[in-house]
């Protein structure tokens, strides 16, 4: 029986659903990065990069702090953590 509604679910899995934001993902587990090394590590562009956080935040995947000048991102959705585990068996 699922905890959250079927749609919240169905929204963390689209979310989820594209290689780029998986590695989003992934990377920010482990790192908690900012924007620009995002950037680098995964080699997208800004405004592509952008547009992956922003369909994470919105899922509730992922939240982003300021440090500085510089946004950095944290894991908000700690059931995003059992899917990655899940997936990498």
């Amino acid at each position: 029986m699922l905890t959250e509604s079927a749609g919240e679910s169905a929204l963390l899995l689209k979310a989820l659903s594209h290689p780029t934001r998986l590695r989003i993902v992934a990377l920010i587990r482990e790192q908690r990065p900012c924007v620009k090394s995002m950037e680098e590590l995964l080699g997208v562009s800004q405004p592509n990069l952008s547009q992956h956080l922003s369909l994470l935040r919105h899922a509730g995947v992922v939240e982003s702090e300021r440090d500085g000048n510089q946004v950095c991102y944290r894991i908000k959705n700690e059931r995003v953590l059992k899917l990655l585990d899940a997936l990498s068996h």
